[in-house]
């Protein structure tokens, strides 16, 4: 049993069907998150209002890889802990035992946010039911004292297929979806606040850059060539990619 004093984040282990407590859990923080300022500010506010007692919502955080989805995640739990806010990692295919996990917490004094990293669904999996029962109830209400955070690359976690749209109609002037279109938005519907993380322009990527390279004193026109070269090579500019790159060249590059 796990004392949700002293522990502050959880992983839901399948085969063992427990809670593993994080002991050393990624210490990123708020303030290191660089050009997803609208985001901060966002997900800030919701979690603030989870913890002071205010109605808040479930956060869907999705679009382009290495933008800093997952991060801002972990960064609510190094920004919140100490005022009783809690996470609990899971993974997609362990949705089924999400209400059990539920039930072991909702009566607690903690706030918990069950977070699951880049989460979709495929044509005919069905793990998602037990996700769309916890974040709007069945016949029991939601706990107030849990939220869910999820990411992912897709807007409505649900893979949208040309042919799914034939059978949308326009009728008086009104959009009527089809049944498959109307299946693939109920569940992202169910995300109060949906957040959309972009890919970031030069300027924002060499800003990240920057700032892991704080002690560099050397060239900073040669530094920024080789981070865009790097990126170049990687075919992405954002802020996974500025880390890859301080860990391929940080310490090496002579000022």
């Amino acid at each position: 049993m796990i004392d949700w004093n002293t522990t502050f984040a959880a992983i839901w282990r399948q085969r063992q069907q427990y809670l593993r407590p994080v002991v050393q859990f990624d210490p990123i923080g708020v303030d290191q998150l660089l050009g997803i300022d609208k985001q901060k500010q966002q997900l800030v506010a919701n979690t603030e209002r989870f913890l002071d007692g205010l109605p808040a919502n479930n956060a869907l955080l999705w679009g382009a890889r290495g933008t800093g989805k997952s991060s801002l995640v972990k960064a609510m739990l190094n920004e919140y802990l100490h005022r009783g806010l809690r996470i609990i990692e899971i993974d997609k295919q362990d949705l089924l035992y999400l209400p059990e996990i539920v039930d072991e917490i909702r009566d607690l004094p903690q706030r918990f946010i069950v977070y699951c990293d880049d989460l979709s669904f495929e044509a005919g999996d069905n793990l998602y039911k037990p996700l769309k029962s916890v974040l709007e109830g069945s016949i029991e209400s939601p706990p107030e004292n849990v939220l869910f955070y999820a990411t992912s690359n897709r807007r409505h976690l649900l893979p949208e297929l040309m042919r799914d749209n034939l059978d949308t109609r326009l009728v008086n002037g009104e959009v009527h979806y089809s049944d498959a279109i109307e299946e693939i938005i109920s569940l992202s519907d169910r995300f109060g606040l949906r957040l959309s993380f972009y890919p970031q322009d030069t300027a924002s990527y060499l800003e990240i850059v920057d700032a892991y390279f704080t002690d560099y004193q050397g060239d900073m026109d040669q530094l920024h060539q080789m981070a865009l070269a790097f990126a170049h090579q990687h075919a992405a500019k954002n802020g996974r990619t500025a880390n890859q790159f301080y860990k391929a060249f940080g310490g090496c590059i002579p000022n």
